[in-house]
């Protein structure tokens, strides 16, 4: 299915939805870091990217005009920034607030579905208006903003055409929802806004897909069957031992699952998303493995504590606002810290190995925080694609 896709940064959502079935004709990227990465795998033939057209251009002087044809699906992510919790909070005000952009994405290439991510903060009580405002501009996007209009007058003008629910124009049917990465798959809690549409005159029915993983399911392999352990071959002497506090939680799972296992699949840890990895070497790197160098100075501080190997890593973060929690730093057992290594993070975001980075280490994590985890991207996508149909 011919796809199209906004501010596709490095390639997360976009990777993802080629693993869903979708073929992305059109790429659009500001970021020249981003392109290169992109540009850089093309060369070396990474086959689900080989045939994106890459265009390297700010979105708002992209014609879409130069798109021909009928194209199934628009996806991207918006910049997050201006709604990010760990940004400035400057919202609709922030002029990487490119949302109007999508809507006329939308309006011109009328797909029959789309596609957008965004951080949660977008759902935060001092957006709730302007969200209400992106969730009808999506609905209808060819009722466009009048010059001199404000966004309110504008909000309060598709909220009538909305009610009355008169419109005969292109329409689209809007449902969102907040994901948690790690329930899909994905060995990171990383929680998502998706903004998924369908054209009205397709007549579809659609929900998001449900949770395939959980925390119980882990608790369980870890501390009844010890299923966890065996599977990384840890043994016995070098298992941890549950706190007090935990051991309630083990017992009220015990009770849940009686003498039988959790159906739902455990959450993934930093440690199963790094097996097979050897440690990066400190003061050289790993000449087989692309993005794989040490890098010094991790520290914990209180607050700053990193991902314990054996829970899902926290998210990543990318942005000149710093890293608070300590996200992009690897807690080991013995409570030793380090960095993660570009590949390492690239794994926790579901990237194959063979999909590189270019750039400094601050500069690829910077991809790789922002970009959508593949994985979530498929699931969500496939969904989508099983809707359209073939």
């Amino acid at each position: 299915m011919r796809s199209v896709e906004l501010f596709s940064g490095a390639g997360g959502l976009g990777i993802g939805l080629e693993k869903a079935g979708f073929f992305h004709d059109t790429v659009i990227e500001i970021s020249n870091h981003a392109c290169e990465t992109i540009r850089k795998n093309k060369k070396r033939g990474f086959d689900l990217i080989k045939n994106w057209n890459v265009i390297e251009e700010d979105i708002s002087t992209f014609q879409f005009k130069n798109i021909s044809g009928d194209v199934e699906l628009v996806s991207g992510g918006p910049p997050c920034q201006p709604f990010s919790l760990a940004g400035k909070h400057r919202g609709n005000e922030d002029d990487r607030d490119l949302f109007p952009q999508a809507t006329r994405a939308i309006d011109k290439l009328s797909p029959r579905a789309f596609i957008f991510e965004n951080v949660k903060g977008l759902l935060g009580v001092s957006f709730s208006e302007y969200f209400e405002y992106i969730l009808l501009r999506l609905t209808y996007p060819r009722i466009m903003k009048k010059k001199n209009e404000t966004w309110t007058e504008h909000l309060s003008r598709l909220e009538k055409c909305h009610t009355k629910g008169k419109y005969r124009g292109l329409k689209y049917n809007v449902v969102f929802r907040l994901l948690n990465a790690a329930n899909y798959g994905v060995p990171q809690f990383r929680e998502r806004l998706f903004i998924v549409g369908f054209r009205s005159d397709l007549h579809k029915e659609w929900s998001f897909p449900n949770p395939t993983h959980a925390k119980n399911p882990l608790l369980w392999e870890k501390w009844v069957t010890g299923e966890y352990w065996d599977g990384h071959e840890i043994p016995n002497s070098k298992r941890p031992s549950p706190s007090s506090k935990l051991k309630q939680v083990i017992r009220k799972v015990e009770m849940d699952y009686g003498l039988f296992p959790p159906r739902e699949k455990r959450w993934l840890t930093v440690r199963d998303a790094l097996k097979g990895l050897p440690p990066p070497a400190k003061g050289k790197a790993i000449a087989e493995i692309e993005n794989h160098e040490f890098r010094k100075g991790a520290k914990i501080y209180p607050g700053h504590t990193g991902s314990h190997i054996d829970e899902p890593a926290k998210t990543l973060k990318a942005g000149d606002h710093g890293v608070p929690g300590g996200e992009n730093m690897l807690r080991n057992q013995n409570g030793s810290v380090r960095y993660f290594t570009s590949r390492e993070s690239a794994r926790l975001q579901t990237f194959p190995d063979e999909y590189i980075f270019t750039g400094s280490w601050s500069e690829c994590m910077r991809q790789i925080g922002n970009a959508v985890p593949v994985d979530l991207a498929e699931v969500v996508g496939r969904s989508v694609k099983e809707q359209l149909g073939d």
